[in-house]
Parts: C-alpha cells; sequence; structure tokens
C-alpha cells in the first residue's frame, strides 16, 4: 500500500510518501510545498492545491492520512489552515483517493506506543521506524510522515479504517 501523509498548513504542508507492504516500511518521497507571506492567501491556497495535485499524480496512493487540526488558542490561523487543509480535501477528492483523518493523540500513539509522546520522541522514532539516517526537516515533513506510519497501523483494522475515513 502507498500513503501520502499531510501535515496541513498554509505556509509549510508536509508531506510522506511511504510503501507500506508486509510490515515493512519503505520512505518513497517526503518534502513541503511552501508559500510565501506576502502572497495573496487565495494564490496561496491554490499553490497547495496544485503542489498536492502533482505529488498525488506522481505518486499514486491508495490512501492519503491527513492530521486532523487541534488548535486551542489562535482562531485566525485555525482559520487559515482549515482553508489549506479544504484544498488539500479537494485535491484528495478529485484524484479519487480515500482520506484518512487521524487526532495528534492517535499518531502518537501509533508510532511511539503513547499517546502523550513529545514531539522529539514522534520524530525520532518516525528516523527509526522508517529507517533514515536523519529526523526529516522542516518538522512538518516528519509529522507527515508520522501520519503515514499512523495510517499503515491502522488500515489493518477494518472498523479503524471505517471509522477515520472521511465520507467521500
Amino acid at each position: 500500500m502507498i500513503i501520502l501523509g499531510i501535515d496541513p498548513g498554509y505556509a509549510i504542508v508536509g508531506y510522506g510518501v511511504i510503501e507500506y507492504r508486509n510490515s515493512h516500511y519503505t520512505t518513497l518521497d517526503y518534502g513541503a510545498v511552501t508559500t510565501e507571506a506576502k502572497t495573496a492567501f487565495s494564490d496561496r491556497l491554490a499553490k497547495i492545491y496544485d503542489g498536492i495535485t502533482e505529488i498525488i499524480e506522481k505518486w499514486n496512493p491508495e490512501a492519503v492520512s491527513l492530521e486532523e487540526l487541534f488548535f486551542n488558542s489562535n482562531t485566525k490561523t485555525a482559520i487559515d489552515v482549515a482553508q489549506a487543509r479544504g484544498v488539500i480535501l479537494l485535491a484528495a477528492k478529485k484524484s479519487g483517493v480515500p482520506v484518512f483523518e487521524y487526532t495528534p493523540l492517535q499518531v502518537k500513539q501509533s508510532v511511539v506506543g503513547y499517546g502523550r509522546a513529545e514531539k522529539k520522541q514522534v520524530m525520532e522514532m518516525t528516523k527509526m521506524l522508517l529507517g533514515l539516517a536523519k529526523v526529516p526537516k522542516p518538522d512538518d515533513t516528519a509529522d507527515a510522515l508520522a501520519v503515514a506510519i499512523c495510517h499503515a497501523h491502522s488500515s489493518g483494522s477494518l472498523m479503524s479504517g471505517l471509522l477515520n475515513q472521511i465520507p467521500r
């Protein structure tokens, strides 16, 4: 199974593409779609859409896994990230790829085995599980790979897959 993991944002959208076969991970690609702060917001959204669409077309994933939004203070940032997340969902939908959502707690539990793990622990375990020489940068990229790993673990359970899939 080829999985595209995404850490949504509007300045930096981290992505990671992994293949998961027979309980073994292969890292295929990772990086970030970035947008400049002084660019019109609608242009930033278009760049995110185009970038995610290009990655989907290149790797033809069987699933897109996305981290759910979690904000507790800045409403403006939450709204902007939600809009970026919307174009990511649209790119997946138009490409015909099913989308699955995971909370930060689910990602930490899946990657580290502990839902309250620190970010550094998640990044180190992601590096180890994928056999990478170093933690991918920017952090959003490592987060996206962790979300892909989470889906790889969750996809083995039919019930888990059904609960996390966004209706298409």
